[in-house]
């Protein structure tokens, strides 16, 4: 149960001021309303009344007291007794040492309703809202931790330990994960699992296991690849969990899952626990299948696309070749209408002048090229 999730600064920020309060933040937590400062000024003395506004503030912003309340960033102090009407009491720096800081405390607590996590259905109703947020997010423990955070601080629990709720957070991630894992190890039948656990074997004289060569997608757009691709596809539906139904767990814990099967060595998921490693394999198995399949139709869509290119490609290049055979037979033709269309040419001389000037073969070559490349269905 790893507890050192938590970053410098989330552990620097965690119940204490990290920066100066915005202008915003400000207004939200330290403004004081008729009720405040009712109880404010039954405080004796100005330094205590400074004290107990302050404390009051720094609980409602940071959800915990400070060992220090006077440990706090100026533009706070000079915003709470500004509201006062007070200047800074030259005893100030004292108040964390007096006897009235502890006091305040514990009438803050009163008034305000603040509890710890101690108290009656705190403890459960955070693990609860925790254990759920775990099991439906799959959010990292950092993120479940700052959750958690923002929720004692609304609803108004005095913040524990640093440690105490990293050490939470991570135990419930365990849990819901152990659950998951049973899940998922329970619903293929020995025969399956036995399959499942047969992609981490490597194949004698072969340098990476089933499960590794499987996770390649295809890399080129030919036709090989298009039956490689196919081939992955049978190979994955024949380890024959596709039927089964993982509804029971949530679609994001099992992407999350799958997402650590897909870049993880096969040498590391072997030595997880039985339960853990079958829960691996099977999401594994039926989110790969499902990426063998997109991954087979883009490889066709592209195949044929390529092909249908090429076609037309070729087309327009065997369209530019009879061009030139099609400009010598206009010329040919040329020649015949000159001759039919000089007036001085009887028409018993017709077609002795035109044989003369065009030969009949090379008439008859330039009268089918024509026909060829303006009718080329006809052949």
């Amino acid at each position: 149960m790893p507890v050192d999730f938590l970053t410098p600064e989330q552990e620097n920020r965690y119940g204490r001021f990290s920066d100066k309060p915005s202008v915003e933040q400000l207004s939200r937590y330290f403004l004081l309303d008729d009720t405040d400062l009712k109880r404010v000024t039954q405080c004796r003395g100005d330094n205590n009344r400074l004290g107990f506004a302050v404390q009051l503030g720094t609980v409602r912003f940071l959800g915990t007291f400070l060992v220090d309340p006077t440990d706090i960033p100026t533009n706070v102090l000079d915003f709470v007794r500004t509201q006062l009407g007070l200047s800074t009491p030259s005893s100030w720096v004292g108040y964390a040492h007096s006897k009235a800081h502890w006091e305040h405390v514990a009438q803050i607590q009163r008034y305000y309703g603040y509890r710890t996590l101690n108290d009656l259905g705190e403890s459960f109703r955070l693990t609860r809202w925790l254990y759920t947020r775990a099991w439906l997010s799959a959010d990292r423990p950092s993120v479940l931790f700052d959750l958690a955070t923002t929720r004692l601080v609304a609803r108004k629990v005095l913040l524990p330990g640093v440690t105490t709720l990293a050490r939470l957070v991570a135990s419930i991630r365990d849990r819901v994960s152990l659950r998951m894992w049973r899940l998922l190890s329970r619903l293929p039948n020995p025969e399956q699992q036995a399959q499942l656990e047969s992609l981490l074997v490597v194949p004698a004289g072969a340098r990476q296991s089933h499960l590794d060569r499987l996770r390649q997608a295809p890399s080129r757009i030919s036709g090989p690849a298009l039956v490689g691709a196919l081939k992955r596809l049978v190979e994955l539906r024949s380890l024959g969990v596709s039927h089964l139904s993982l509804d029971r767990v949530p679609a994001n814990r099992l992407k999350t899952l799958a997402r650590y099967a897909a870049t993880t060595w096969a040498a590391k998921i072997a030595r997880m626990p039985t339960e853990r490693r079958i829960a691996t394999l099977m999401s594994f198995a039926q989110s790969m299948e499902v990426a063998a399949v997109d991954d087979a139709l883009d490889l066709f869509d592209l195949l044929v696309t390529d092909i249908t290119k090429r076609a037309t490609l070729d087309g327009k290049h065997e369209r530019f070749r009879t061009l030139r055979d099609l400009d010598e037979a206009a010329l040919e033709l040329q020649e015949v209408c000159k001759v039919i269309l000089d007036v001085s040419c009887n028409d018993a001389e017709l077609r002795g002048r035109i044989f003369e000037q065009v030969p009949r073969e090379r008439l008859l070559r330039a009268v089918l090229r024509v026909a060829a490349i303006a009718r080329p269905s006809d052949d």
